[in-house]
């Protein structure tokens, strides 16, 4: 049980390259099955839901040579449809692996996903879309059959701009018969960046980023070597992290676009924000409040960056409002914060956040990924020291968190937990 030690008060500063995303990376990695050929993939994180991801492809039988941000899979002949258990408990992404592993083999058997408890994350748009394509699905003690002849192309109309659905759904349809519509798909970058990794394979996917995806079904996919897209979170994410130690950082491999609305809402905030082609340079200064901060689908502001936000504006003159529209669990955080001195009142699907003078240092746990990367960022602002406890949420997205913020000038470290006498 690792944790992590910080000593507030120091001001972020220097140049720090963005890695890929997490985000694209485990749709790729999923889509990865989809072809026999020799798949090699660049600027790969090195974060622990990779790992996982890597640990069920072995299982499944792909061959994986890893490198430093360089991997080289074999898929082969793969020798099993079942995905273990104890493996699609670590990670909800493992869910992509289905649509997958129907275009490949025609069957799948997986558990229900496991991941962050953010709330609830139902995959019924994920199942209603490979039944449409005429996929046949048994559930039964807490796992998901899926067996189909032969994929047929269909119109899927999602209820909800699901990212996970729009995915698992595109990839399925790379071996169906005929053609596959996907509408009210989610636009996330990290969609145009699978559909521009599987084109490069050789499929016929078009639409990402708009409403509308249209797949033409294809007999086989070829080798590849693709580089991902920089991750919007982690650059997100670096952003205020400059903001609340009142820093200045220069970000490189960024695309601005992907940021647009966090970007507005850290101007609106008091940071400095100005772009060159893929670098972007923060100056953090006075913490502003915030009159709303709403999150929403692609291209809205991302709940995946609602949590630092939060920890960003405790600090800021006066009050803001956080509004949660996507997921129902993220506002766990808010106990910790105030912890530190926050002062945060829940309404509904609402947080009310009165800025304060000062957080101050205390022992925390990481309820999430992001809530827990927004910790540390309130732990680099807070006086004295603070300890965060439960980090391997933090290592499931941000390769060596402590290691990036120690090159900018933070105090802190990862340390063990000490022996337990008996």
């Amino acid at each position: 049980m690792e944790k992590f030690l910080i000593s507030g008060g120091s001001s972020l500063s220097g140049k720090i390259r963005v890695k890929g995303a997490k985000n694209s990376i485990l749709p790729i990695l999923a889509a990865s099955l989809l072809t026999s050929e020799k798949v090699e993939l660049k600027d790969v994180p090195d974060i622990s839901d990779v790992k996982v991801m890597l640990n069920i492809l072995e299982c499944l039988g792909v061959k994986v040579t890893r490198g430093k941000g360089i991997l080289i899979l074999e898929p082969g002949s793969l020798y099993t449809s079942e995905i273990p258990e104890s493996l699609m408990c670590e990670m909800r992404s493992s869910i992509f692996l289905m649509g997958p592993l129907l275009g490949r083999l025609g069957k799948v058997k997986v558990s229900y996903p496991g991941g962050c408890d953010i709330g609830p994350r139902p995959i019924d748009l994920h199942l209603k879309g490979l039944i449409s394509m005429g996929v046949k699905i048994q559930e039964e003690n807490g796992c998901v059959r899926a067996e189909v002849k032969s994929l047929k192309g269909s119109d899927i109309h999602l209820d909800f701009p699901s990212v996970g659905a729009t995915e698992n759904i595109m990839m399925a349809a790379i071996y169906a018969q005929g053609t596959t519509q996907i509408h009210n798909a989610a636009k996330e970058p990290e969609i145009i960046d699978l559909q521009n990794f599987l084109n490069k394979m050789g499929a016929k996917v078009k639409g990402a980023g708009t409403d509308t995806i249209k797949i033409e079904g294809v007999k086989n996919l070829k080798d590849v070597s693709y580089t991902l897209i920089p991750d919007r979170i982690a650059a997100g994410t670096l952003i205020i992290a400059a903001a609340i130690t009142r820093g200045e950082l220069m970000l490189e491999n960024v695309i601005p676009e992907h940021l647009e609305a966090v970007i507005a809402k850290l101007r609106e905030a008091g940071a400095e924000i100005w772009e060159e082609a893929d670098v972007l340079h923060v100056k953090g200064g006075t913490i502003k409040s915030i009159q709303s901060v709403r999150t929403l689908p692609y291209p809205g502001f991302p709940t995946d960056m609602q949590a630092q936000t939060m920890a960003l504006l405790t600090l800021a003159q006066g009050t803001s409002v956080i509004t949660e529209n996507v997921f129902d669990g993220r506002f766990s955080l808010v106990n910790e914060l105030k912890k530190l001195g926050a002062v945060i009142t829940v309404q509904g699907r609402s947080a009310v956040i009165q800025g304060v003078e000062k957080l101050h240092g205390a022992v925390v746990k990481a309820p999430d990924l992001r809530a827990g990367a927004a910790l540390v960022l309130a732990g680099l602002a807070a006086e004295g020291h603070t300890i965060i406890e439960e980090i391997h949420h933090i290592d499931r997205g941000y390769e060596s968190f402590e290691e990036t913020l120690k090159k900018l000038g933070a105090n802190i470290k990862r340390v063990g937990a000490p022996a337990v006498n008996v």
